[in-house]
């Protein structure tokens, strides 16, 4: 039996960025894959790094990483959290990325006597990076999400790899969808649909003549102006899909659905599939999580915070633990530098639960060392996450094992004593990108601690990605003040978790969580921290009305 060819979806955007095209593609896939599909979502990224590990989370967003160890685009997390698969480097493709390999072959000699060009070697690359996942053959639908708008300059050579696929790959096998804008002028008191009628010409200009059209809107559209949309942009009016702001981004599969944008992509595609998409458990979710019984206010005290997006995994992971908890988790986002003064006690007073986060850097760390002095003194639920479970390590150091000097080489390269050391395979490295310590790595947790409660199993596999680690040298003295290494790696003897038992509930460790929290299944140590934060408030109410 031959085996069907796989389909390819094209996701692009006009008229600006940050429509939310991660998020339409995620939700079609979603969908698709809820109809028994076996779909993966790819993103290309138009910027010329060559990965987002070296660009500021101010500009970016946070940078996510998978499994296999690639720094990829924050887009990336939305489509796993959606999914439930895990990505890989494959998954994510820049500019960068492009043109170094195809510099790499040439310098290698692989095009000897050629000029090399965008039109054939660049373009031939980007097509064979979009078709990479398709061949594997695990796939019957693989999305490509192709970053920024069209008519931009840097995404020309998408765009044109694209047009170039759709009439290699034959009829029914290629499906672009365009996300635009409906601006409403309220001025006017209406709808614009120009910028949709600009936007769509500009990628008919390249060749390319959108199958589909998803416009992000305020207001609902009516069926008048889909009719006028579908006229002037060449598609059929129940192509023409409204995308409303919803109340939350995991509302977006279901208004997808509501707008057949799913059916719409199966009938293009030619594929026949009556069975009705399964989201009783994706319902089951988003109930707990508008439905509340309960809130907490957990700290995230990080130096990013002023763009939440840099720690969106995260805040992710708490809309994902609070919903299992039947909880509201509200957030309050402390930027680590303030708590640098004396007086950081008024600022975290009130607290539920205080996570430390990611970062790199000595900026806000005396700050990040204070909270978790607060978190420690006082009883409070604290979490710490790579960075933040370094600086727990610090603290303790500091005002609980007599070391006052304790410190990281991070933050005090000359420290007497460095309880936080560069990893020695670190050292000899001079180069940035994608040199840390990155990927999935195995863990094993110590029988009846904390770690072991939460995860249920002795052995597991988290993300990393640092440079710095616990320094085992000072492991004998910080055990013996009271702290537990109740997480490592067993290849390496890296301290991975830390914990103090004699706090309610106190923990830290060197990975990253986060970017394995989904829909489907809530990361155990965030849902654990949302119960702590819950048992502390209602313990703090109690005490209170006594």
């Amino acid at each position: 039996m031959v085996p069907k060819p796989t389909k390819y979806i094209f996701v692009t955007g006009g008229v600006t960025s940050s429509l939310g095209k991660g998020i339409i593609a995620s939700s079609l896939a979603k969908l698709l894959q809820a109809r028994g599909l076996s779909v993966t979502i790819q993103k290309f990224d138009p910027y010329i790094n060559v990965d987002p590990g070296t660009l500021n989370p101010y500009e970016h967003g946070e940078c996510y990483v998978t499994d296999d160890g690639a720094e990829t685009d924050l887009d990336l997390g939305h489509y796993e959290r959606f999914l439930n698969v895990p990505t890989s480097q494959a998954n994510n493709i820049t500019t960068g990325r492009i043109y170094y390999n195809v510099i790499t072959a040439e310098r290698r000699g692989d095009y000897l006597g050629k000029t090399v060009q965008v039109i054939p070697h660049i373009t031939d690359e980007i097509k064979r990076s979009i078709l990479a996942l398709g061949e594997t053959g695990k796939f019957d639908i693989v999305i490509t999400e192709i970053g920024g708008c069209v008519g931009d300059i840097e995404s020309l050579p998408f765009i044109e790899a694209a047009r170039q696929l759709k009439y290699e790959l034959g009829e029914f096998n290629t499906l672009f969808i365009h996300l635009t804008l409906i601006p409403y002028l309220s001025s006017a008191g209406e709808l614009k649909t120009k910028p949709t009628q600009h936007s769509v010409r500009t990628l008919s200009e390249s060749g390319i003549q959108a199958d589909i059209l998803v416009c992000r809107t305020e207001h609902p559209l009516p069926t008048d102006m889909r009719k006028k949309i579908a006229l002037f942009c060449n598609v059929q009016p129940n192509d023409v899909i409204e995308a409303m702001d919803a109340e939350t981004i995991y509302d977006v599969p279901l208004l997808m659905k509501k707008e057949k944008l799913d059916l719409r992509a199966l009938y293009k595609l030619d594929l026949y599939n009556d069975q009705e998409p399964d989201l009783e458990q994706w319902k089951d979710f988003l109930g707990k999580l508008k439905n509340p019984t309960e809130q907490v206010t957990i700290g995230l005290i990080g130096k990013y915070v002023e763009l939440k997006d840099a720690y969106k995994s995260i805040a992710e992971a708490f809309i994902h633990a609070g919903a299992t908890n039947e909880c509201k988790v509200k957030m309050e986002w402390i930027q680590s530098e303030t708590l640098a003064t004396n007086h950081y006690d008024e600022r975290l007073n009130g607290l539920d639960g205080i996570l430390v986060a990611p970062g790199f850097g000595e900026r806000g760390l005396e700050g990040k060392i204070n909270a978790v002095r607060f978190a420690r003194e006082n009883g409070i639920p604290f979490f710490g996450i790579c960075l933040g479970m370094q600086m727990s390590v610090i603290e303790f150091a500091r005002h609980a094992a007599g070391l006052a000097e304790a410190s990281s080489t991070e933050l005090n390269k000359d420290t007497p004593d460095p309880v936080i050391d560069m990893m020695e395979e670190q050292k000899k490295i001079t180069t940035k990108g994608g040199t840390m310590r990155l990927g999935a790595y195995p863990c094993d947790l110590k029988k009846g601690s904390l770690a072991h409660q939460i995860y249920g199993k002795t052995q597991i596999s988290e993300r990393h990605r640092h440079r710095y680690e616990f320094n085992n040298k000072y492991l004998g003295p910080l055990q013996k003040a009271g702290l537990v290494a109740s997480g490592i790696n067993p290849e390496t003897g890296l301290v991975e978790i830390i914990e103090i038992p004699s706090h309610p509930y106190f923990i830290g460790v060197q990975f990253h969580p986060e970017l394995k929290s989904t829909v489907m299944n809530p990361h155990p140590l965030f849902v654990h921290f949302v119960k702590a934060a819950l048992k502390f408030s209602l313990e703090k109410k109690q005490a209170m009305e006594a």
